[in-house]
């Protein structure tokens, strides 16, 4: 059955953790859609520097959770900090937790999971630099390659892609997880 995802990303986006996830869901012959907060291009950051620019398929603006399937978050430093900032990006991550879908976040992604308040109780990792602030929002955080927690998965950084990316498909093959929560 085809699959639509979501990916929200910005600028600053770690290059890696966006075309890799991107390639494996089209794959699955599944749509992977870059949503952003302008139309255009967004530019990705890979080896601490600027890299390639990627297209964006969908505005936020015009971005609705129910014409998706599951999210996914890349990390970068620059990335989740600016989406987080944007209340439509927010509410945009928090209502696929209320609608009890996958969301797969990687690296910083999960930061913006702190702003959208669906961390308590919920078993995490993320980049070993951002473990206080997944643990201050109530997550129980663990140096994991990846970690599942009903329909939220977790991977630290581009090492972890591979084993990311197997338990992305998987939980969005599941579907909706009833204990997804907010």
């Amino acid at each position: 059955m085809k699959k639509n995802i979501a990916i929200l990303a910005t600028n600053g986006f770690e290059e890696s953790e966006l075309a890799s996830p991107k390639a494996y869901l089209e794959e699955q012959g599944w749509n992977a859609d870059i949503v952003s907060l302008k139309s255009g291009t967004i530019k990705s950051w890979k080896d601490g520097n600027w890299g390639k620019e990627y297209n964006v398929d969908v505005v936020l603006d015009q971005a609705n959770e129910a014409d998706y399937d599951a999210l996914v978050l890349p990390g970068g430093v620059i990335n989740p900090d600016l989406l987080r900032r944007e209340e439509a990006a927010v509410n945009f991550v928090r209502s696929f937790f209320e609608s009890k879908k996958p969301v797969a976040a990687i690296c910083h992604g999960p930061q913006i999971l702190v702003d959208a308040d669906v961390l308590q109780g919920r078993k995490v990792t993320s980049f070993f630099s951002v473990k206080n602030d997944l643990k201050n929002a109530g997550a129980q955080w663990e140096d994991s390659e990846v970690v599942v927690d009903n329909g939220l998965v977790t991977s630290r950084n581009p090492n972890d892609l591979p084993a990311f990316n197997k338990k992305m498909v998987e939980e969005i093959k599941e579907g909706k997880h009833e204990r997804q929560t907010v």
